[in-house]
């Protein structure tokens, strides 16, 4: 008696196979499927598929989508015989896994793969990671050019710096170019080629660019160069002393480790996304930046140098941002200024996170009278801070910016050897109430003095997070005030942080006298995590 899986199989090789005339129907499929199938193997396992027909020559000769970042440096791996689930794990390890250089010998399939492909065949995506001579890196990105490639992808480390071939700058197929350069870098052509090229590109990531006694660079992001961009990645560009990126089209900006940077210029119609990190010159008293982005919805502005000046224009659209800034030693009158210009320039922005410098800016004495504008649409507010005494004014200050704040979040950033000496001063049995309301009155009498002045944040405040809470006086005295003050307060949660100087019993005194605070709001619940 037939079981049902032999049926199912017997069923299954019917319809994929004539019975008379043992046809492959999956050969017979159209050469754009059979090309995605193929596209989720290494490329080695697809080059090893023209062995089995013409058909499959065939397929392997227009194969448009040459990953050779999957070639297996082993080559035991791809001799022996391996089992269809052993290409199955790498295949699916080709994401995951970190890109290796390609040997010269795999470096030399990749010409031969090139040489041998059907010249009236397109590549759509060519991708390579290897050490090659400038003379070899120059052949294959021509060659590749030639077959009117649609996305470049390039890792390489040479020898000595070398020069951006201009075939790749006046491509009128190339709509996507990666090119990573290791140590020590690659030029761009004169300003006579590059100024006219790119016409049909809409994506460019460069990293590690040369651009030492090349100012055309300044005006090199416009749209008479790239007037169809989408994406810009910029990563340690050398030398480059300003840039303007104003293209018409541009959706998202990255910039990076541009250290040498004096004056950044942005602005864009379409701008999405900006995100710029490590970059501008911390010694240069008269650097600058300017974004004007109406459509702007995130901004990530991560551990850069204060500029001298600021202007942040039309941020109508700006959702979320989040800023961290690198304190200098001194901070002048000026670059204060130039910080209190650019967060008055996020002053629509509905989801904010700070870094610790800006908590340490705003606490500074001769900051309080640049932030007057009010936050009036966060709904978000994340902080990050050591939590010190001199930093209470600075959250101060932001509370009073934020009237319809929603969400607060407070990420403590502890000082373990400050916490450890405070705790050996108050040992676990010195732990009661009349002790603590002694040592912290201090705080609670500066964060009763701001009851007024933060009605209305403490009027809309519906959800606070501590995390790294330690039990210390800043902190209890600030969760203190929010239970006392905060009407609208539904949750408070009180995340422990990594410490182990109070033992479980003490914690526990501590977390029962809290428990008894006052509360304006009836609804307010508080739990420890």
């Amino acid at each position: 008696m037939e079981t049902r899986s032999a049926k199912r199989r017997k069923l299954w090789f019917a319809e994929n196979y004539d019975s008379d005339n043992g046809i492959d129907r999956i050969s017979d499929l159209p050469d754009v499927i059979l090309h995605q199938i193929l596209f989720l193997l290494p490329i080695k396992s697809i080059a090893r598929t023209s062995l089995l027909s013409k058909r499959w020559r065939s397929l392997w000769s227009t194969f448009p989508d040459l990953d050779f970042n999957t070639i297996n440096n082993h080559p035991s791996d791809i001799t022996s015989s391996s089992t269809t689930s052993k290409l199955n794990k790498t295949s699916a390890k080709k994401s995951s896994s970190s890109p290796r250089f390609v040997s010269f010998k795999d470096l030399d399939l990749v010409s031969q793969v090139l040489s041998l492909r059907d010249k009236n065949s397109d590549i759509r995506i060519l991708r390579f990671r290897s050490h090659l001579s400038f003379s070899c890196l120059n052949g294959l990105i021509r060659r590749a050019i030639r077959q009117n490639v649609h996305e470049l992808d390039i890792d390489v480390a040479t020898d000595d710096y070398f020069n951006l071939p201009r075939c790749v700058i006046t491509s009128e197929s190339l709509r996507s170019l990666r090119l990573k350069s290791r140590s020590p870098g690659f030029r761009l052509p004169p300003s006579s080629v590059v100024s006219g090229g790119f016409r049909s590109l809409h994506a460019l990531s460069l990293s590690l660019v040369i651009s030492f006694n090349q100012p055309y660079l300044l005006d090199l992001f416009t749209d008479s160069s790239f007037p169809h961009l989408r994406t810009l990645y910029l990563d340690a560009c050398k030398g480059l002393k300003q840039i303007k990126i104003g293209c018409r089209a541009l959706v998202d900006v990255t910039l990076e480790r541009c250290l040498q940077l004096h004056g950044l210029d942005v602005s864009g119609a379409k701008l999405e996304r900006l995100r710029v990190a490590s970059s501008l010159d911390a010694y240069c008293g008269k650097s600058w930046v300017k974004i004007n982005a109406p459509k702007l919805k995130s901004l990530r502005w991560e551990f850069n140098a204060i500029t001298g000046s600021s202007c942040l224009e039309n941020l109508t659209s700006l959702h979320e941002a989040s800023i961290g800034f690198i304190v200098p030693e001194e901070l002048t009158m000026a670059k204060l200024q130039s910080v209190s210009n650019f967060l008055l320039g996020l002053s629509h922005v509905h989801c904010l996170t700070l870094e610790s410098q800006c908590i340490e800016i705003l606490s500074n004495k001769n900051y309080f009278p640049h932030l007057q504008h009010p936050y009036n649409n966060l709904q978000s507010l994340e902080l990050h801070t050591g939590f010190k005494k001199h930093n209470v004014r600075g959250l101060a200050c932001l509370f009073r910016s934020t009237p319809s704040l929603h969400s607060l979040i407070v990420k403590i950033i502890n000082d373990y050897k400050i916490v450890r000496r405070f705790f050996h001063c108050f040992p676990s049995q010195q732990w009661n109430r009349d002790l603590w309301d002694m040592y912290s009155s201090e705080e609670e009498q500066y964060w009763q003095s701001q009851t007024l002045t933060l009605k209305s944040f403490l009027e809309n405040l519906n959800v606070v997070e501590i995390h790294g809470f330690l039990e210390c006086e800043n902190e209890v005295s600030l969760a203190k005030f929010f239970l006392k003050h905060g009407k609208a307060l539904q949750e408070m949660t009180l995340c422990t942080g990594h410490c182990n100087y109070r033992d479980s019993l003490q914690r526990q005194k501590i977390r029962s006298q809290m428990m008894g605070f006052s509360r304006a709001s009836s609804n307010a619940k508080i739990s420890f995590h």
